[in-house]
């Protein structure tokens, strides 16, 4: 499996592909150019070589699947031509006779374009669909991984609703047993509860408004406050242009429930987490930062984890994330950008 793993690694079997072709194409020239057979058959793959792979990793991710479909053609009758050319001069210089591919004769030129020109357009058009089923069958592949996790994730989540139905009807109850004298503790039950309430009936679509997202981590967070003493700052920081838009539910609260699991424990100094969201140039940015002590680490341990995290971001918001961790010595932060889908109102 290593061989196997390395020899892709290197690309040794594009090596072995090419040698195949040159030694194809030497046998079929050896009798036409006795002498300068090796030369010629080099200079020829190497030419189509370089417009094969010009072609199938440049010209199609660059114009092709960027829809750009007229620059791609005028860029590959271009390369075409030019490669042609310059392969008819070295071969001219090669073989000591220049003139053998003057184009100035009609008649010569016809007879040199469909034996050099014509088929480059049909062979790196071969290799151009071989790179086009490639990558059709990796995007075929992706989308079936992604039907996968998100089946495992929607029998995950029906799974985890088991308990926590039975939570909050027992937390409805507790709730009118608890002394009206203790507010505090009836509203931390309450806003349990409406987290509870969020989590198991509005969470049924693929996205959900972020107001409701916004009053999920308020309550999260103000259930985090009433463990905290004074020698703990928590800062919660909303723009009003945060609205008007979809995101994936519980897409945050990872980050949430880390930087209070890894706050720093300090008695001289003070402890914080500072979050902020805001909406510039139609991306949603979120921030969060929390102190942490020094000979502590600020990693995502258990439960969704930071790399399932990292993997839901790929997966929902391809090419529409950015995400920047920064873990210093005494400080955690996270910054993460998400492309919305309307432009702020």
């Amino acid at each position: 499996m290593r061989k196997r793993s390395l020899f892709y690694r290197y690309k040794l079997h594009h090596v072995l592909f090419w040698a195949l072709i040159y030694g194809l194409w030497y046998f079929l020239r050896y009798n036409f150019f006795y002498k300068e057979a090796f030369q010629i058959t080099f200079v020829k793959v190497v030419d189509l070589a370089i417009m094969v792979y010009f072609t199938n990793y440049v010209l199609i991710p660059k114009l092709l699947y960027k829809k750009k479909y007229g620059w791609f053609a005028l860029a590959f009758i271009i390369m075409i031509l030019t490669s042609s050319f310059i392969k008819m001069q070295i071969i001219g210089q090669i073989m000591h006779n220049p003139a053998l591919f003057d184009l100035t004769d009609s008649a010569k030129r016809k007879e040199r374009i469909y034996d050099n020109v014509i088929p480059h357009f049909f062979l790196v058009i071969a290799g151009a669909a071989s790179k086009l089923l490639y990558d059709h069958s990796k995007m075929q592949q992706r989308l079936v991984e992604m039907a996968r996790e998100k089946a495992e994730a929607e029998l995950s989540f029906l799974k985890s609703q088991i308990n926590p139905h039975f939570l909050f009807n027992s937390l409805n109850s507790v709730y009118f047993l608890i002394n009206k004298e203790n507010p505090e503790a009836r509203q931390a039950l309450h806003k349990f509860s409406d987290m509870l309430r969020y989590q198991l009936y509005e969470m049924n679509g693929a996205k959900i408004p972020i107001e409701k997202e916004l009053n999920y981590l308020r309550d999260y967070v103000d259930l985090q406050k009433l463990r905290k003493d004074e020698n703990y700052s928590v800062d919660f920081t909303c723009s009003p242009d945060v609205k008007g838009f979809s995101i994936e539910p519980l897409l945050l609260i990872p980050f949430v429930e880390n930087a209070f699991k890894h706050i720093s424990h300090k008695t001289n100094e003070k402890n914080y987490v500072k979050l902020d969201m805001e909406r510039s140039n139609g991306n949603f940015v979120f921030t969060i930062e929390n102190s942490k002590d020094i000979e502590r680490t600020t990693e995502m341990h258990g439960g969704i984890g930071l790399t399932n995290v990292k993997r839901r971001l790929e997966l929902l918001y391809p090419g529409k994330h950015e995400l920047e961790i920064s873990n210093d010595s005494n400080r955690y932060k996270v910054n993460l950008k998400l492309k919305t889908d309307q432009q702020a109102i």
